[in-house]
């Protein structure tokens, strides 16, 4: 479908499983480069991450080709198998699951800037804080015992 033109930016957030801070200082960067070029393999374009030793915020364009479901499911596999091969004996898993929430294309700069101010935001709350706001501020219902594992 050549006439397909798609503009979907998604923030994406989720932890390593059990909210270990196993995300080092040393390799974070590398992180986020390796799955910039997962999104661009899957046609879709990685505008930011960031986040701390026990997870990450990306905000992506997803392509016109993926369901959000099959992107988080290559990047999060593909990501933690890099992290194996490159790492040896580096524990590391992410959670199960994902938080995926809709991004008016006006609010992109806003978003980014949230991204890169992480370390501040989490000087006064916890991951699960704010994934909660997160939740209740774009109106999806949870329960809190499949939201954390």
């Amino acid at each position: 479908m050549p006439q397909s033109l798609v503009c979907l930016p998604v923030h994406f957030v989720f932890s390593t499983k059990g909210r270990e801070p196993w995300i080092g200082d040393e390799w974070v960067t590398r992180l986020y480069s390796y799955i910039g070029g997962i999104a661009d393999a899957e046609k879709c374009k990685l505008l930011a991450a960031g986040g701390l030793p026990d997870h990450i915020h990306l905000l992506v364009s997803i392509g016109r080709t993926i369901a959000v479901a099959d992107l988080m499911r290559v990047v999060k596999a593909n990501s933690s198998k890099w992290v194996h091969d490159t790492f040896a004996g580096q524990p590391f898993a992410w959670q199960n699951g994902y938080g995926a929430f809709a991004v008016g294309h006006k609010q992109i700069g806003a978003v980014r800037e949230y991204i890169a101010r992480q370390a501040e935001h989490h000087a006064a709350t916890t991951f699960q804080d704010e994934f909660r706001a997160l939740l209740t501020e774009h109106d999806i219902e949870w329960d809190e015992k499949y939201v954390w594992d």
